[in-house]
């Protein structure tokens, strides 16, 4: 331990105990906590089963930047490489699509042992999976419609993928001994005005009662299902609403997601997540930076970000929310990427738990706003970034920027060396 972050903590740390905040407690709760990371963001949603398929779904990837995994083996490497720099044990979020296996199998015929690979490298690293069905870039989709196809063959097709994802999701769980979170997302919707917007929301929830018919063991496996307001090629209608799946997870005791982009501009996920935990079995977040709407940008510790961990943290909400993340940006490095957006949603939670909560709150309830507003400004400046770098320090990860070396150093090494 370097005598001068050691140094700095301590003075740090005295600041923070005065106003009965301990931080030794704070980074042990921290340690705890699993940011699942997202495995898109290392090859730009292409995975591995359907290669030369276009990217469909009105998901978009910008960029070139050399270096884009092309097999499971180079994106685990790539992953390796980013868990290595940032603080804690995590997950890592597969899609469907993300299958590494040798045999030509289609979605919907998809097993655990297409993914025993990932489990016998997770067991290795000590980390947890989550999972997705992949519903879009895939000839079945390329009209825009999954679960609320008005073909049922197709609707099948669908219906069985998201079966077969939920036990592959379950395998993970046992396996590992971590629950594994299993997604649902779907693009389906019209590009201009429908005349019936009931018929597919009803066939959507019709297709959801049959993939979650069968009872799986919540603690190896949980459902959840997330929303979007509106998606290129879809601009006019979304099946799969805000509204239609609060709805079904309430009353099918799923966990909503909340994606950060997939809501109108002007709203924001933080102050959702204080109604949603009073009703909601539990949570599930997609971090990502909408700079214009569902842009997925890395995640900078923005304001948002900041709020996000707040309501976390003064509500006592981490207990029930998966905190996972969805980002992709293929004009940088995209290792770097993973370390940027993970280690600020770390640094966000932490920031929020060094916050002098219970002092906040007594000071609201009994109506002294002006005490509220001058504590909550002036921790805004006490010394976060000294408790951070020990908390680096502590996990073995660098230290600020020293990861970045590490990074280039990552670039020159492997990944320029790649072909395209």
């Amino acid at each position: 331990m370097s005598s001068t972050i050691e140094r700095s903590y301590n003075e740090a740390k005295e600041l923070y105990a005065k106003h009965g905040i301990d931080v030794d407690q704070a980074l042990e709760q921290l340690a705890k906590i699993k940011i699942s990371m997202h495995c898109w963001q290392g090859d730009d949603v292409k995975g591995f089963l359907f290669q030369d398929q276009d990217l469909t779904g009105g998901i978009s990837v910008t960029g070139n930047y050399p270096g884009a995994a092309r097999t499971p083996d180079e994106l685990r490497a790539d992953l390796e490489k980013a868990f290595s720099l940032i603080p804690g044990k995590h997950k890592v979020n597969l899609h469907a699509i993300y299958a590494d296996t040798n045999e030509k199998v289609d979605l919907d015929q998809l097993e655990p042992k297409h993914f025993e690979n990932w489990v016998t490298w997770a067991k290795e690293q000590g980390l947890g999976l989550d999972f997705n069905p992949t519903l879009f870039s895939h000839e079945k989709s390329s009209d825009g419609f999954t679960l609320s196809h008005s073909d049922e063959s197709i609707r099948k097709f669908w219906i069985d993928h998201c079966k077969a994802s939920r036990k592959i999701s379950a395998y993970f769980g046992e396996q590992l001994g971590q629950t594994s979170v299993n997604n649902v997302w779907i693009p389906d919707g019209f590009k201009d005005v429908p005349v019936d917007r009931l018929s597919p929301r009803r066939r959507l929830k019709e297709s959801l009662d049959e993939i979650f018919a069968e009872e799986l063991n919540p603690a190896y496996h949980l459902d959840a299902v997330e929303s979007k307001l509106f998606g290129l090629g879809s601009e006019a209608y979304v099946v799969g609403s805000h509204e239609f799946y609060m709805g079904y997870g309430l009353q099918n005791n799923k966990l909503i997601c909340l994606d950060a982009g997939h809501f109108h501009p002007t709203e924001v996920i933080s102050n959702k997540l204080s109604s949603l935990s009073l009703f909601a079995e539990g949570i599930l977040l997609h971090v990502s930076r909408p700079m214009r709407w569902d842009s997925d940008h890395v995640v900078t510790l923005d304001d948002e970000l900041l709020e996000i961990g707040k309501e976390l943290v003064r509500g006592d909400l981490l207990g029930k929310t998966h905190i996972g993340l969805d980002f992709f940006d293929a004009s940088i490095n995209r290792v770097a990427a993973w370390v940027i957006g993970t280690r600020n949603t770390i640094k966000a939670l932490l920031r929020a738990m060094l916050e002098p909560v219970e002092a906040l709150k007594q000071a609201e309830l009994s109506g002294d706003y002006t005490t509220r507003l001058a504590l909550t400004e002036e921790f805004k400046t006490y010394p976060f970034g000294a408790i951070w770098d020990y908390y680096c320090e502590k996990q073995g990860v660098p230290v600020r920027e020293q990861w970045l070396a590490d990074v280039k150093a990552y670039e020159q090494e492997v990944l320029l060396k790649r072909g395209r």
